[in-house]
């Protein structure tokens, strides 16, 4: 929790944070209460007093989004939609980075067989096209949450895993390194309790673009049509609009989820350019 606590306050620091920050926490409160908010169903077909479907009705004040092509109500859609993207996008960057984090710590500190071994995997992965190589595991395994959360980890942490061990590799020649092994202690004592929390700045930093990148990753998915079906996304909302040809017709059913994938990533992004300038100033410097 001090660690979540410091990354906090760092980021609050900066003008730029604090508003980024405000705005993830929107979303996430979105994702928290929108199911218990949502005036109907995200699924449910609506009917207008004379029994006729609500098919592409516009804005109105029963209806603030208006409807999708089936009477479905964009604005019950949008809020059912936030939750999906904080869980994936979320659970996808922790995963991604302790991965990551672990691969970084062990290649970086043992060097030889170690390092050229984990570095081979990750130098596999890397030659991996990113999401048809998602799409193609989904096909195979199924299309729930969790496998969508399981393939993207399994592509996502190899660049942090890089930076990681490139750090590593300078810390290992520390002083405080070289002091901690003449007390005897051992080398995952030295790794994790010496080195782990000098490389932590870099893994926060890591999970903030790796949840912008899961983000815009599960939209990606859900426009494809390769989301879980019973799950309403963001992604899925604008993949219904496209598949029914209606796009421009109905500004209102895909203008929303856009704006809203948008703004979730920006301030996520942002969240990781505050904490990287307060933790760097040489990074801001050279902007």
């Amino acid at each position: 929790m001090s660690i979540l606590y410091n990354f906090l306050k760092i980021t609050w620091s900066s003008r730029s944070g604090r508003i980024s920050l405000s705005v993830f926490g929107f979303c996430i409160l979105l994702a928290i209460i929108g199911p218990w908010i949502a005036p109907y169903d995200p699924m449910a077909r609506n009917y207008n007093e004379a029994g006729k479907l609500l098919r592409l009705a516009g804005p109105s004040a029963d209806h603030w989004l208006g409807t999708t092509t089936f009477g479905r109500d964009v604005f019950s859609q949008m809020l059912w939609g936030a939750r999906p993207a904080i869980i994936i996008g979320g659970m996808t960057a922790i995963g991604s980075v302790i991965i990551g984090l672990n691969f970084g710590l062990l290649a970086g500190y043992f060097g030889g067989r170690v390092d050229s071994i984990l570095m081979r995997i990750t130098d596999i992965l890397l030659g991996l096209p990113f999401l048809p190589f998602i799409i193609v595991l989904l096909s195979l395994t199924g299309r729930s949450i969790w496998t969508i959360v399981l393939a993207m980890v399994i592509v996502m942490w190899r660049s942090t895993a890089r930076i990681v061990r490139a750090e590593v590799m300078s810390l290992r020649e520390r002083q405080f390194v070289a002091a901690a092994r003449t007390t005897g202690a051992s080398d995952f004592d030295i790794l994790y309790r010496e080195i782990a929390p000098n490389v932590l700045p870099l893994a926060l930093t890591s999970i903030t673009f790796a949840l912008a990148w899961a983000i815009i990753t599960e939209a990606s998915i859900g426009f494809l049509g390769f989301s879980d079906p019973d799950v309403v996304t963001w992604g899925s909302i604008i993949y219904e609009a496209y598949a029914s040809q209606m796009m421009y017709r109905a500004p209102w059913w895909v203008v929303p989820p856009g704006v809203a994938i948008m703004v979730l990533v920006t301030s996520v992004y942002f969240i990781g350019r505050a904490y990287e300038d307060v933790v760097n100033p040489r990074l801001r410097e050279g902007r």
